[in-house]
């Protein structure tokens, strides 16, 4: 199969970066049909009787009796043996920079091999990768491309790091889990692009194979997660402080959608809980919301509003605070929180400047926290 053949048969599956990067593969594995999925046995989950299981991965604590599957669509309960669907099967491969995740304390400048499996554990009704999170593995086409072709591909194509990104990262726990450990050995790091809904435990041995676990923190109250995420707020907390207590770099993620989540009170109380709960030094990102999936009858974040709670997470004495989807905005580079000069210039995902030195402010010395090397 040549080049052109193949991307006219595979359709969905992004196979360039989207920044205009050489080609992603340098050799083409083997194309999986939609309905060739894996049966590789899942890690968190209890055995009960009469064949039914209770997964133990996620807070759902799905209970499911012989063929069923749990809400995400990827894990299946065959004859009382909890199998994941979508072990070394990527609907999504890119290269992307590692700024796009987004990422600004890890490795600025350097370019991550991005892969996906379909499926996610809760249902953003502003999700922009609807397409493939709200979808069984079937019903999207999908590589064969297993954990060392994963790190292979990296190694082969110059990116330092792999990115779980793109759907939700916990559905495919057992391919990341393994995928980071083979990506170690040889020296390539892994982060992970989260929504955080997951379990202590496994989240706590995830931390221990990554380098850097981003969190999207959808908003600050309980109702808006049953109204717009189907999930909890809670779990999510949780993850945000195991991570920040663990090895791995934490940055976290929100999506500032107006009249649902942008009030500057819940903004504020936000900023308070990431001051006393993980501390200053956690990069917060503000990023600006545009129309899709479910939710097309709001306008995008209007630029003063991104302001304005960058402006409140500053005022509560977070040192590292960004706006994201605003090209060009003085927030997207990172400022020395002592001398105020700044230490990486930003524009869209380009790196115009690093002023630092090992790890140091090259203009005061002050210490800029992050995964530099």
């Amino acid at each position: 199969m040549n080049r052109r053949k193949f991307f006219k048969t595979t359709g969905a599956i992004g196979l360039a970066s989207s920044s205009g990067l050489r080609p992603l593969l340098t050799e083409l594995y083997a194309f999986s049909s939609t309905a060739n999925l894996s049966r590789v046995e899942a890690r968190y989950y209890k055995k009960l009787p009469e064949r039914e299981i209770e997964c133990t991965l996620c807070p759902r604590q799905c209970k499911l009796g012989d063929k069923e599957r749990g809400y995400c669509g990827d894990r299946e309960n065959q004859g009382g043996t909890y199998y994941t669907l979508v072990y070394g099967k990527a609907c999504a491969i890119h290269i992307d920079p590692i700024e796009k995740k987004p990422l600004f304390h890890f490795l600025p400048g350097t370019n991550a091999l991005s892969i996906a499996a379909a499926g996610c554990n809760v249902n953003c009704k502003f999700c922009q990768n609807w397409e493939i999170s709200q979808v069984r593995p079937e019903q999207v086409r999908h590589y064969d491309f297993p954990p060392s072709q994963v790190v292979k591909s990296a190694m082969t194509n110059g990116c330092p790091t792999i990115a779980y990104t793109y759907t939700e990262p916990v559905v495919f726990y057992e391919y990341v889990y393994d995928t980071a450990v083979k990506g170690r050995s040889q020296g390539v790091k892994s982060v992970v692009i989260s929504g955080g809904y997951v379990n202590p435990e496994p989240l706590q041995e995830l931390t221990k194979v990554v380098e850097a676990i981003k969190i999207d923190l959808k908003g600050f109250s309980q109702d808006f997660y049953t109204k717009y995420v189907n999930g909890e707020l809670k779990p999510v907390l949780e993850a945000i402080k195991i991570v920040h207590q663990s090895s791995a770099w934490l940055e976290i993620v929100y999506l500032v959608i107006p009249t649902l989540n942008d009030s500057p009170q819940e903004i504020q109380k936000m900023c308070r809980w990431i001051m006393k709960e993980v501390g200053p030094d956690v990069p917060l990102h503000f990023s600006r919301f545009y129309p899709m999936y479910l939710i097309k009858n709001l306008p995008p974040t209007p630029i003063s509003t991104l302001e304005r709670s960058w402006k409140i997470a500053l005022n509560e004495g977070l040192h590292y605070v960004y706006i994201g989807n605003v090209p060009g905005h003085k927030a997207e580079s990172t400022y020395c929180p002592q001398c105020h000069k700044t230490v990486i210039k930003r524009t869209g995902y380009q790196i115009e400047a690093i002023n630092l030195k090992s790890g140091h402010c090259r203009f005061c010395g002050h210490s800029i926290p992050g995964i530099w090397s």
